[in-house]
């Protein structure tokens, strides 16, 4: 049965029409490889590897070139990120009120390092450079939702509203 869950994702990592339609109308423009790979991105929630090759196809470019952008540029994923994208902001001031005490309690509570994604996948963890809330440091967002002026004890509160969200919506 493991196999057959694990075989479907990759069934459904093609472009859709309506991302073909897209690269199709992006495709005669120089520069455009950064737009489409955010909308393939917005789509899947990461670039799969796959669909890396289909979007260098299409847009007549080398995979290298598409590679290239994908690993330059730190916003783009290439593995799938989990169901709650945890992002710890560990710019100075967030830094320097505990974020990296944020990361290791995230790292005891769910058994994985940073840009790992529980077994479950439920949960990725990411460490980003600041997320623009400085009079809320320390901080991490969920999916966008910030969680500001945390202590290490709070993570474990808020891991668990959030698996029981994912409870509640299985």
């Amino acid at each position: 049965m493991a196999t057959t869950e694990e075989a479907a994702p990759v069934a459904a990592d093609i472009l859709t029409p309506e991302l073909e339609a897209f690269i199709s109308k992006w495709q005669p423009v120089p520069g455009s490889l950064i737009m489409v790979l955010h909308k393939v991105q917005e789509h899947f929630g990461y670039v799969p590897r796959s669909v890396a090759f289909q979007v260098a196809e299409q847009l007549k470019v080398p995979l290298a070139q598409v590679y290239g952008v994908l690993t330059f540029y730190h916003y783009f994923k290439l593995e799938k990120p989990g169901q709650f994208q945890i992002a710890v902001c560990m710019g100075t001031a967030c830094y320097l009120k505990g974020g990296a005490d944020l990361i290791q309690e995230l790292e005891n509570i769910l058994g994985v390092g940073l840009n790992t994604v529980t077994p479950d996948g439920l949960f990725s963890v990411e460490a980003v450079r600041c997320l623009g809330c400085c009079g809320l440091a320390p901080v991490l967002a969920v999916n966008g939702t910030v969680h500001g002026n945390l202590k290490r004890e709070d993570v474990a509160e808020i891991i668990a509203q959030y698996k029981a969200k994912a409870t509640a919506e299985a």
